[in-house]
């Protein structure tokens, strides 16, 4: 008998925290939800724990980035998770936060075919009628629906209706739970190390429940002052580093809009932002360009990928476990064998990802109408034009109906057509049908 054993390596039981699930990628990464179960599917399961996420938003006369802000911020208070929120009134952006639908209690609410916040005419028992063969097809959906898990506190659905009570807000601020941070109106080094260093400090009090620090609005003028290209580089690259060293805390922020465009800071600057985040992602309004308004009215911007989160892994788990990105064999319902487009929209009462497609061909706003007039296609004889085929003299000449035919061709046509004018029970002549005429003296010339 061999001495040799097979040592097994000790299972290590991941951390258990409130509100958190761990990622179907790696069972040593635990996710936190963004509180967009979209999203959430954009990013892999949500946004890993020690990781930071970046949204650009460059449409001035919208908030949609902010929007993100306040529902991650949200999705922490609704799980008894830490939040800390670092703007210049950070008291008044909490206050703006949704929350649950006031005719309901804090569960799940299902997003099926779009997440629309309109309710199904007809009640449970109202049955569309279609065909039968159509039946037993499954519907076609461009987003991801809520887990129906209603135990499990991950992902709540919020209503943009809503706002959040007063009686919660002071509860986590008595708590500890919620802090508010007011940023230096520089980002010097000197700066910066200040403030990450007091961040630092507020970390070390309590591990025992995730950590959200939100930055609603990086490079605002009002809040930040005027930044360089650099600084803020420096800002996330510092942010990064705090996360990984403090693997129970996560961020997320948002660029403010003038920041947000590539020409702010010198060629690939995205990119550069990109680098700099775990997760980077931009929400491209529509209102800029009115053709894409007027091209995809369901939809109210673009959103285009730069990075996403990958720890402990080589591999992003959006790759893998994304729907609507496509790249996974089990997302077939979403789309192609490439990746999606994807796009966002914003209803009355939730914010969406899905994906983009195109709608009827045309448009639903297109326009049909019946052939152009006869007036308005008749030409001069100077604009006919001949078409060479093969050797000399072999040609074709082509005469739009209504424009005055040549009299060689008139009188070959008189020999050729024996049909009679027929005449209608109104008196009316009726025109004969249009033949093609073959000539023994010109063979390769069609009469049309």
């Amino acid at each position: 008998m061999s001495s040799f054993k097979r040592k097994n390596p000790a299972k290590t039981k991941a951390v258990s925290y409130p509100g958190t699930r761990v990622s179907p990628a790696s069972s040593s990464t635990i996710n936190v939800s963004t509180g967009i179960s979209s999203l959430d599917d954009i990013l892999g399961g949500g946004l890993p724990l020690s990781c930071s996420l970046v949204v650009a938003a460059p449409d001035l006369h919208s908030s949609y980035g902010e929007l993100v802000q306040k529902y991650f911020i949200a999705e922490g208070l609704a799980t008894g998770q830490r939040v800390y929120i670092v703007d210049n009134d950070p008291e008044g952006f909490v206050d703006d936060v949704m929350w649950f639908p006031k005719s309901t209690t804090p569960k799940k609410v299902d997003e099926k075919s779009g997440g629309s916040d309109e309710e199904e005419e007809g009640g449970a028992g109202g049955k569309v009628k279609i065909a039968w063969r159509y039946e037993q097809m499954k519907q076609f959906q461009t987003t991801v629906s809520t887990p129906s898990q209603t135990s499990e506190n991950y992902c709540h659905i919020f209503d943009l209706t809503s706002r959040v009570p007063r009686a919660m807000v002071e509860d986590s601020r008595g708590s500890g739970k919620l802090k508010c941070l007011k940023p230096s109106s520089s980002l010097t080094h000197s700066a910066i190390s200040t403030f990450f260093g007091d961040l630092e400090n507020t970390l070390k009090e309590d591990s025992s429940l995730p950590v959200r620090i939100c930055v609603p609005s990086l490079g605002s003028s009002l809040a930040w002052g005027d930044l360089s290209a650099q600084e803020i580089l420096l800002f996330l690259n510092q942010l990064r580093r705090l996360l990984r060293k403090y693997p129970y805390a996560c961020a997320s922020t948002t660029l403010s809009p003038h920041l947000s465009v590539d020409q702010w800071g010198g060629p690939g600057w995205l990119q550069k932002v990109g680098w700099s985040a775990d997760g980077f992602l931009s929400m491209a309004a529509f209102p800029a360009d009115p053709a894409l308004s007027s091209m995809f009215p369901s939809h109210h911007g673009m959103v285009r990928l730069y990075s996403l989160p990958s720890p402990n892994t080589l591999v992003s788990p959006s790759d893998r476990f994304s729907a609507l990105r496509g790249l996974a064999s089990s997302s077939s319902a979403f789309g192609g064998t490439g990746e999606n487009n994807l796009a966002f929209k914003c209803t009355r009462k939730r914010l969406i990802f899905e994906t983009l497609h195109l709608d009827l061909e045309g448009g639903v706003s297109e326009r049909r109408t019946t052939a152009p007039s006869m007036a308005t296609t008749e030409v001069s004889a100077a604009s006919r034009t001949s078409h060479t085929h093969g050797g000399p003299g072999a040609k074709i000449d082509i005469q739009l109906e209504g424009a005055e035919e040549p009299s060689a061709f008139a009188s070959e046509k008189a020999k050729t057509s024996t049909e009679p004018t027929i005449q209608t029970p109104e008196g009316k002549p009726k025109r004969p049908k249009k033949k093609v005429a073959f000539f023994s003296d010109r063979p390769d010339v069609y009469d049309f």
